[in-house]
């Protein structure tokens, strides 16, 4: 092509000054950053100006819109874009409560109202009121998870991995850690206990086989050098059929009988009884101390439903060691964290509040007629909006708890699916995800599958009109 036509339309293209001018932009400086407005529309003119140099046909720059009011809504797009927080809020529509890449445990309102208000007002973060000295930020919730435990001391980190870290580091450095074999997990992000057991200073020691560990493996591998015993709950995945593993209060024995701290990894904290609302059993915190084990660690962001958070519960002697390491500064937890967590745990006091509160367990054990009704309810609103657009019904399915919890659970629920006409489901997932607020969900056999025990009740009116909006575009 040649220079002339190239310099033909360079020169159309306005000039930045020209753009700024335009009132679409003059309306965003009231709400936006004036050197914001001026770099957007500057890459969008000199954005333009490249497209047009590497142009190799006249055809091509003849689609090319290069008129100054596209140029300044284009302008616009870029500004907001620009400013648009990178962290945003989702509607989770796929049915995984504990859904991890999107956050996992929501705050019930009162641990959200907690960190609203400690974060307007200075507060008493490490500041003892009764006695007008230096405090500990621990004291905040240490008498919660004592009485809601059983457990004599308590300390809270940034997560559970941060947790083990810890007690390894305090307990057992440059020690041998005896552990079973079918307990070396790995969990999100390539977390894996070895590793971590190495990164604390401790030697790991792994006993037993990959199905079975018997009491006498864990004596057998106890030596002069031995620092800890290990237990870790495998809370991601299971090993089903001829198996065995040393229970809690086996192993507290016989940490006794050496002299020896014994530990456990919860992973997933718990502190009702699941089995009492028709789901798996899962190994709560209060039972775990009640074994007798010296500690136990835990997430708070997981099944306890509160903030994320690594707790470690157990006897004092070993809570007020690990506190003193220099580590347990650099792993802390924050104010809003702190007061999320409290907020949290004050629920727990009560059970029925508990369940009816925190978002995570009112979503494990919403009714199954609560969620068909929701169903029915968004599909006829559906059909009546997109008639012609798509094939809409009510299907059976089944939840999953996710967050590496209960891998077997399967809680049956009820489905919106989706099957569009002159769109394929990809592009409608995809169209989904570019909402304002946008929308994750699922395909299964060429459908794509709404699952409302994950979408709040305020949030179902925006789910639809998402859905609305994505398939009325064909």
């Amino acid at each position: 092509m040649e220079d002339s036509i190239r310099q033909k339309y360079l020169r159309s293209l306005p000039g930045v000054d020209q753009v700024l001018q335009r009132d679409i932009l003059i309306n965003l400086q009231k709400d936006y950053p004036q050197g914001v407005i001026n770099d957007a529309a500057r890459n969008v003119v000199n954005g333009l100006r490249g497209l047009i140099l590497q142009a190799d046909s006249e055809d091509k720059l003849n689609k090319m819109d290069f008129q100054i009011d596209s140029i300044a809504r284009l302008t616009a797009e870029k500004v907001k874009e620009t400013l648009r927080p990178k962290l945003r809020n989702v509607i989770n529509a796929t049915g995984i409560v504990l859904h991890t890449n999107l956050g996992r445990s929501l705050l019930a309102e009162k641990a959200v109202e907690a960190v609203k208000d400690v974060t307007r007002h200075y507060s008493n973060l490490e500041y003892d009121l009764d006695t007008g000295e230096r405090g500990s930020r621990h004291m905040h919730v240490e008498d919660l998870l004592c009485h809601l435990t059983g457990a004599e001391g308590a300390l809270v980190v940034n997560n559970n991995a941060a947790a083990v870290l810890l007690v390894l580091n305090t307990l057992a450095k440059d020690r041998e850690v005896v552990i079973s074999r079918a307990q070396l997990v790995e969990i999100g992000g390539s977390f894996r206990v070895p590793q971590v057991m190495a990164q604390s200073g401790a030697y790991l020691v792994e006993v037993g086989t990959t199905n079975k560990t018997h009491y006498r493996d864990y004596e057998e591998a106890i030596g002069e050098n031995t620092g800890m015993i290990l237990k870790v709950h495998t809370s991601n995945y299971q090993v089903i059929g001829f198996t065995s593993q040393v229970s809690g209060f086996e192993l507290a024995g016989l940490g006794q009988k050496y002299d020896l701290p014994v530990v456990e990894d919860l992973g997933s904290g718990v502190f009702v009884d699941l089995k009492e609302y028709g789901l798996e059993g899962e190994p709560t915190v209060p039972e775990s101390i009640r074994e007798g084990l010296d500690l136990v660690t835990f997430s708070g962001d997981k099944l306890l439903g509160g903030p994320q958070a690594g707790i470690i519960v157990g006897k004092k002697d070993f809570t007020e060691k690990i506190k003193k390491n220099q580590l347990a500064r650099a792993l802390r937890i924050d104010k809003m964290t702190l007061a999320a967590l409290e907020a949290t745990l004050q629920l727990y006091l009560n059970e029925e509040d508990a369940v009816k509160d925190i978002p995570t367990l009112r979503m494990l054990t919403l009714p199954l007629t609560v969620l068909e009704a929701r169903a029915f309810n968004m599909v006829s609103y559906l059909k009546e909006q997109l008639r012609g657009k798509a094939q809409i019904k009510v299907a059976d399915g089944f939840s999953q708890v996710g967050g590496g919890a209960l891998p077997r659970e399967e809680i049956p629920t009820k489905l919106v699916s989706l099957q569009p006409y002159k769109m394929s489901t990809l592009e409608v997932i995809e169209r989904l995800r570019e909402e304002e607020i946008p929308v994750i969900a699922r395909i299964q056999k060429n459908q794509v599958l709404v699952d409302l025990r994950t979408v709040s009740e305020e949030e179902i009116h925006l789910l639809r009109d998402s859905l609305v909006r994505v398939i009325k575009k064909v």
